[in-house]
């Protein structure tokens, strides 16, 4: 099984990676039974259609990294140690959650969850590929313009009590509370963004993940945003379905972000 899927630009190439690590729905044929069959037909928790909405990027010169496995294999934007990236006593699951966000088991007993040598082989397997995968394709383009911006792109439904008790903000920009990016990047894309007619917030309730802290080294030339966007931007209201005329708004101003961040790292 393919672990994940790279788009290559379809034309001069820019130093913009855009990473989807959660639209994933696979699982391998040997756990692939372990899961309660509901649960797994349902995946909840998945970041349905986010590559769909940036399929425009490879027309921009931008690579994109899809992983095909359903984050209840392997969260691949969690701590490899499962530490907290919060601690606001929101649920938080661990790069190899047992619960959804809502805290239903997602296996059919305690008996077939994943133990630690269970824990470290999914790390080892499928976890640290892609993280490597990432790691090359960003020293590729840094060693090419000197400078490389990696888009870190999420999606969360509309509302989940065990992380906040309010509907989420339409997008959220993440970077660690500005560490992670310089801030003519932050500046860009927060403006990118603000081109449409959504409620942007900036690193609250997300700063971004551990794929935006452990890659984001801006005094090393290489940066990382987080997006996370609302569900209800570009699904119908059941969160099911994909609807083309919201989507298609809320790919305009994607592509305006991404115009906005080519040209700013031409200039820093």
């Amino acid at each position: 099984m393919n672990l994940f899927k790279i788009k290559k630009p379809e034309t001069s190439v820019v130093p913009i990676i855009i990473s989807v690590p959660h639209s994933g729905t696979k699982f391998p044929s040997d756990i692939k039974k372990q899961y309660k069959k509901r649960m797994r037909n349902h995946l909840d928790d998945t970041d349905w259609y986010v590559d769909r909405l940036y399929e425009f990027a490879p027309s921009l010169g931008i690579t994109v990294i899809k992983a095909n496995l359903s984050r209840w294999v392997i969260d691949l934007n969690r701590d490899p140690e499962s530490v907290p990236l919060y601690n606001d006593n929101r649920l938080i699951t661990s790069n190899t959650p047992i619960t959804d966000f809502y805290g239903n088991a997602i296996y059919k007993s305690k008996d077939v969850e994943p133990d630690e040598n269970e824990v470290k082989r999914r790390l080892n397997t499928y976890y640290w590929p892609y993280y490597k995968q990432l790691e090359e394709m960003l020293e590729e383009r840094k060693k090419q313009f000197g400078t490389v911006l990696l888009w870190d792109a999420h999606s969360i439904r509309h509302k989940v009590s065990t992380i906040q008790k309010d509907p989420f903000p339409d997008m959220i920009l993440g970077n660690n509370n500005e560490k992670t990016a310089d801030p003519k990047l932050i500046k860009s894309a927060l403006e990118g963004l603000q081109s449409g007619n959504f409620k942007i917030n900036h690193n609250t309730p997300f700063k971004g993940g551990h794929i935006t802290r452990y890659f984001g080294k801006p005094e090393n030339n290489i940066h990382t945003l987080q997006l996370e966007m609302n569900k209800i931007l570009y699904m119908d209201d059941n969160e099911i379905t994909y609807n083309n005329d919201r989507a298609e708004k809320v790919q305009q101003v994607l592509l305006n972000t991404m115009k906005n961040l080519i040209d700013t790292l031409q200039k820093i």
